[in-house]
């Protein structure tokens, strides 16, 4: 689907900030209901994309391990992002990608970087675990200085924009 950027709808939406976004060496990782949460997984997002800074017109890899709330967190990434200015998302088949083949798209599409939801070996279903990460250029995980600084950003952030787009299909 190519939706022209210039005909979005974004709307932003206040919030108060989650004190609980501290990233770890593989990302964040709760509870699926913790994510379920409203407003949680969009400002998580949000503080990323704020931290980072992507240019204009970026583009961006995502996929998933496929556990319970992988299709709904990307729903919600793809939104996110496009508010963003990101022009171009690679998604892995039905929504799934593993770490080492996001990675790898991630340097062979000289993406800006990449959103991989998963919880590693945490088990998942609704009582599980679920997890987001992001992934720099290089195809590697974020370093300390960027969990921090999106730590920080998700410890202020008081709202964030999404565009209006129906359901992907993944």
């Amino acid at each position: 689907m190519r939706t022209d950027i210039a005909e979005l709808s974004l709307r932003s939406v206040s919030c108060s900030p989650f004190a609980d976004q501290h990233m770890g060496t593989a990302g964040l990782r709760k509870k699926v209901r913790v994510f379920q949460q409203p407003h949680y997984l969009e400002c998580f997002i949000q503080a990323v994309l704020d931290t980072l800074q992507l240019p204009q017109g970026a583009s961006l890899v995502l996929g998933g391990d496929g556990r319970y709330f992988n299709n709904e967190a990307l729903q919600t990434l793809i939104c996110l992002t496009a508010a963003a200015g990101v022009r171009q998302l690679i998604i892995g088949q039905h929504g799934l990608l593993s770490t080492p083949a996001a990675s790898n798209l991630i340097r062979k599409r000289k993406a800006q970087g990449g959103f991989l939801l998963t919880a590693s070996h945490n088990p998942g279903g609704p009582d599980g675990d679920f997890g987001i990460k992001f992934n720099m250029p290089t195809g590697g995980q974020a370093p300390e200085s960027v969990t921090n600084a999106v730590f920080e950003a998700s410890r202020t952030l008081q709202g964030y924009r999404i565009a209006e787009l129906p359901a992907i299909d993944l």
